[in-house]
């Protein structure tokens, strides 16, 4: 699943979350962050959610061009060895 959003936040996470789990639950654990350009804790709480839907299903979560800001919160949170196995360039 691609975002279609430029950015991910409060105000949007909560659409953009469900999108990607029911992604998820259909088969697709591929999310692909490369039209996102900013992002605020909120996208790194999505991130977390698509990990355990992923795992629920049994499958394995990959991510695609996540932004750096994104990365940043996910080391200052503590959270970054979580995506290492998911995060692809």
């Amino acid at each position: 699943m691609k975002i279609q959003a430029e950015s991910v936040n409060n105000l949007n996470a909560g659409t953009i979350a469900e999108t990607g789990s029911a992604a998820i639950r259909g088969g697709d654990c591929t999310i692909d962050f490369s039209g996102v350009k900013r992002c605020d804790s909120a996208a790194l709480a999505c991130v977390l959610a698509w990990l355990r839907a992923a795992r629920a299903t049994g499958g394995t979560l990959s991510l695609v061009a996540l932004p750096p800001d994104l990365l940043s919160l996910a080391r200052l949170y503590g959270v970054e060895q979580l995506l290492d196995g998911a995060a692809r360039r």
